[in-house]
């Protein structure tokens, strides 16, 4: 069989492509993230300090940063059965290396390298893959699934994780270290069984077989990223992307706004938090199909406008605002916001690119795009050292829901663009 063919693809095959790219994220991602669900055990398993584990996060961030734009470069230049299988084998043998608890100067060279293997060989070509692979009317749908299929594959090995770590340590009566070390090698050992088929069986969208990638020096990359800077839709891709990533960082803080300011309980606090995680498979999905019915990029417009007049809403309620009133404004919130991240990158195909630079033009927008990792976090704080209580968590809400409104503008401008452009 011939690696990474590709062939004329029905509307079942294109889905079967596409069950891939989930199962390879969904895969690869929690490996990088595993201190979402076992922060503590990791502190005590690597005998680290918390100062020690956020440098390796920063690490991890800064590598992320750093690869966005060459990752759009390899993506455009080799078939993305061959850099996927590459970061779940990559990813895999260094959670193996991790799960052996090496000196934290190893561990932080753990997490550079994962930096370029969830990041540099992943990114771009997930990214590209999958808005080559969705027909341009169902851009929407495609990518919230495959936002909604890598929370579902994330949440079974989660789960699966947390068994194994629970049976461990209350039936086997071993340490934390030990269940820490079982569990880090379970997610290793998946990402590694699951290279190969991904190698096999995931084959070059039509769409770039179809306009084949120029293989040109240094020169040739800079005449191709002149054009894409000159290129208003792409800067108007970003701009929308950057605001919706905005509104969703946002509600990392929902947590701290409802326990601070409405006085909820720890455990009422996590049980909301919670349930917000399971719109994630949810408003993707939804906004999805929606989108492909009524245009993606103009229904994501609407998207926008909603979750951030909904978010500037949570700090203005009153103090007495208990469960019954908090849980549901959340819940939409946690909605309309994972349902913009799931279908945002739909505006990529409305951008007038080719195929053989869409690949750079995800490196590029995604500089952009995703700089609120770096910003966001500063803003709450400065707002929350400022203001106290429910004044801060309102201007911080209130600074970055106002963007909603130029998010509304950037994604109808990008509709108007590329009606103009087709008509």
């Amino acid at each position: 069989m011939r690696l990474g063919i590709t062939v004329h693809q029905s509307h079942s095959a294109r889905y079967w492509q596409l069950s891939l790219l989930i199962l390879a994220a969904g895969t690869i991602y929690p490996i990088p993230y595993i201190r979402q669900n076992f922060e503590n055990s990791m502190l005590e398993t690597f005998r680290m300090t918390q100062a020690q584990l956020g440098e390796c996060s920063s690490l991890l961030g800064l590598m992320f940063f750093l690869t966005y734009a060459p990752s759009g470069w390899l993506a455009d230049r080799f078939k993305p059965n061959k850099l996927l299988a590459f970061s779940m084998a990559g990813t895999g043998l260094l959670a193996l290396w991790l799960a052996t608890a090496p000196p934290i100067a190893h561990i932080k060279v753990i997490f550079l390298g994962l930096g370029i293997t969830s990041g540099l060989t992943l990114w771009g070509s997930l990214i590209k893959t999958t808005s080559l692979l969705a027909p341009h009317d169902q851009q929407g749908r495609y990518f919230g699934l495959l936002e909604s299929g890598r929370g579902i594959v994330e949440a079974l090995l989660a789960t699966i994780a947390l068994a194994l770590f629970a049976f461990y340590l209350e039936e086997l009566m071993a340490d934390t270290s030990t269940a820490m070390t079982v569990v880090i090698n379970f997610y290793g050992g998946t990402a590694l069984a699951l290279s190969p088929l991904i190698l096999l069986f995931l084959q070059t969208p039509e769409r770039a077989a179809a306009d084949p990638a120029r293989h040109h020096g240094l020169g040739g990359t800079w005449a191709d990223i002149k054009v894409l800077i000159g290129n208003q839709s792409v800067w108007l891709s970003g701009l929308v992307i950057l605001i919706g990533y905005q509104l969703f960082w946002v509600t990392y803080s929902f947590a701290g706004l409802l326990e601070s300011v409405f006085g909820l309980s720890a455990i009422t606090v996590g049980t909301i938090t919670v349930a917000r995680l399971w719109m994630r498979p949810i408003g993707p999905l939804v906004a999805g199909f929606l989108g492909d019915k009524f245009h993606a990029v103009r229904f994501l417009s609407w998207l926008l406008l909603a979750a951030a007049i909904a978010l500037v809403s949570m700090p203005l309620l009153p103090l007495g605002a208990g469960l019954i009133v908090l849980l549901p404004i959340v819940l939409i919130v946690s909605l309309l916001t994972f349902g913009i991240r799931g279908i945002y990158w739909a505006t990529l195909d409305d951008c007038n690119v080719s195929a053989p630079t869409r690949g750079l033009a995800i490196g590029l927008i995604s500089v952009l795009a995703y700089t609120p990792d770096i910003y966001v976090p500063m803003v709450q704080a400065l707002c929350l050292s400022i203001w106290e209580g429910k004044a801060g968590y309102a201007a911080y809400y209130s600074v970055f829901a106002s963007t909603g409104v130029l998010g509304f503008w950037a994604a109808r401008r990008l509709v108007k663009i590329s009606e103009q452009s087709s008509g």
